[in-house]
């Protein structure tokens, strides 16, 4: 299963995620996540989304659970979620989550990373902090040698750009660490607002 879970797409990942709340139908997929904004990491489209679970069907990572009617609207099939599926995703953020040469599947990673406990979580994202550091280094180096042979700074501009994001990534990584390392700091699907901290709650609007 690890091997299967490796292939799937970021929007496949985020539609099995999605399943781990309730079952749903596609639309009903779409909406949710448009809603949560997460087409600002992957584009959703009616197209790619339906083919993304017709392939997580066939690959039995998702199961069909019934087919409604809303009127004269077209039938739509709600979809559930399979053992299998539930295990891909946690395989695919733990393989994404500690690197930091795929932006674009870090993003998601990040994004479905409570899937994961907090002790793993912490474990991975110290992996990707010192890959963040190494590759700090590593421009940093490069940038203090072409100084040295007094490289114009015009061929250094990317590099010393990617040093910057680097560094801020880095910054916030240690951040985002030190905030797992305190229990108090909710995470887990299992996770529940406490009554201070829920919108609803007099503490929370007073």
């Amino acid at each position: 299963m690890p091997g299967k879970s490796l292939r799937l797409t970021p929007l496949a990942v985020m539609v099995l995620a999605l399943l781990r709340e309730g079952d749903m139908h596609p639309y009903e997929m779409a909406r949710t996540l448009k809603a949560r904004r997460d087409d600002r990491m992957v584009p959703i489209t009616n197209g790619t989304l339906y083919h993304t679970v017709d392939r997580l069907l066939a690959t039995k990572l998702v199961d069909e659970v019934g087919v409604d009617r809303d009127g004269n609207r077209p039938e739509r099939t709600t979809y559930t979620l399979t053992e299998a599926g539930r295990d891909a995703v946690v395989a695919w953020v733990r393989a994404e989550l500690p690197l930091n040469k795929r932006p674009a599947q870090f993003r998601v990673a990040l994004a479905e990373a409570h899937n994961l406990d907090r002790a793993e979580t912490i474990q991975l994202l110290s992996q990707r902090r010192d890959a963040l550091i190494a590759d700090l280094d590593g421009h940093r180096a490069g940038l203090a040698g072409a100084a040295e042979r007094d490289t114009p700074p015009q061929f250094l501009i990317e590099i010393d750009r990617q040093a910057e994001l680097i560094e801020t990534d880095l910054r916030w990584t240690r951040r985002l660490l030190t905030h797992l390392g305190d229990p108090n700091y909710l995470w887990g699907v299992d996770a529940r607002f406490p009554s201070s901290h829920h919108p609803e709650s007099k503490d929370a609007t007073s």
